[in-house]
C-alpha cells in the first residue's frame, strides 16, 4: 500500500481528495490536512510515500512546503491556477491536477504515483544486495563510513544527534555537518550503535548524551529538535531516566 496525505485548506476540496484516495485500492489515506504545517507534523511521525497537495494555502503554500522537505515523497499538486504547472515539475511532481478535476483525472494521477512508487521500490531492491550502506573500523574507533550518493562519508559516532527512519532510508542528523541520508535498516543500525543510543520511537533513535530536556511525551535535543516518545519504547526510556533521576 502507498501511504498518502491529502492536503488542502478548503474543506470541500479536502473531502474530495480524501474520498478519491479511498477509492483507489493501492492507496492508503494516512491523514487529511488543512495546512502544510499540519502535514509536516504528521510526516515527522509517520512514513508517507505520497502527498496530494494544494499549492495555494495560507501560512505555508504547497510549493514552498515541498521545497522545504529534505526527502520528498511522491508529489501530486492540485490547484485552480494553471500557471503553477511548470513550477510543479521543477520540484519533480509526478502530476498536476487542475481544479475542478474528476475521479478519472485522479485515477490517472494515482497511476503515475503507483508507477513511480514501484520504480523506486525496484531501485531499492537492486541496491540493497550489492552496496552496503554502512561499514565500520575496529570497535574501539569512534567512526562509521556511510555510503550515500555513490560516495563514502566518514562520520563520528559520538557526533550523531539522532537517526530518523524514512521508509527504506535513514536520515542521520549530525552535530557538525549536514544530515546524511543512507539506504539502510533502522534495526540493523540500532544493533551496531553503542549503548548510549536508544530507540524512542519507531522512526527515531537518539544519542542519549545529547538530551537537553524531557517534556511530557517529547525529548528535546536542542531548540529546533523535539522528538516524540512512542508507546512501545516508553517503558525502556522511563527506566533510563529513573536510573539517573535525582530528586523527590
Amino acid at each position: 500500500m502507498i501511504k498518502c496525505l491529502a492536503i488542502d485548506d478548503e474543506p470541500f476540496a479536502l473531502l474530495q481528495l480524501a474520498t478519491y484516495i479511498k477509492k483507489i485500492p493501492y492507496l492508503e489515506l494516512k491523514g487529511e490536512c488543512q495546512s502544510a504545517l499540519e502535514a509536516k507534523e504528521i510526516m515527522e511521525n509517520e512514513i508517507i510515500d505520497a502527498i496530494f497537495i494544494d499549492i495555494n494555502m495560507p501560512d505555508l503554500n504547497g510549493m514552498d512546503f515541498v521545497r522545504s522537505l529534505a526527502i520528498r515523497p511522491i508529489i501530486v499538486f492540485t490547484t485552480a491556477y494553471s500557471e503553477y504547472a511548470i513550477e510543479g515539475y521543477k520540484v519533480d511532481a509526478v502530476d498536476y491536477l487542475l481544479k475542478p478535476f474528476g475521479l478519472d483525472d485522479f485515477r490517472r494521477a494515482a497511476e503515475k504515483v503507483k508507477k513511480q512508487f514501484e520504480l523506486e521500490a525496484r531501485s531499492y531492491q537492486q541496491t540493497i544486495p550489492t552496496t552496503p550502506a554502512l561499514s565500520s573500523e575496529p570497535d574501539n574507533d569512534d567512526t562509521l563510513f556511510l555510503k550515500t550518493e555513490h560516495r563514502m562519508v566518514r562520520i563520528s559516532i559520538s557526533g550523531i544527534k539522532y537517526i530518523e527512519g524514512m521508509s527504506e532510508y535513514l536520515k542521520i542528523h549530525l552535530e557538525d555537518q549536514k544530515p546524511v541520508v543512507v539506504l539502510y535498516s533502522m534495526k540493523k543500525l540500532e544493533e551496531r550503535l553503542p549503548s548510549y543510543f536508544m530507540r524512542i520511537h519507531r522512526s527515531y533513535i537518539i544519542n542519549l548524551k545529547k538530551i537537553q530536556e524531557v517534556n511530557k511525551n517529547r525529548v528535546i535535543l536542542d531548540a529546533q529538535t523535539y522528538l516524540p516518545i512512542g508507546d512501545l519504547y516508553r517503558d525502556q526510556f522511563t527506566d533510563y531516566l529513573q536510573q539517573r533521576f535525582l530528586g523527590k
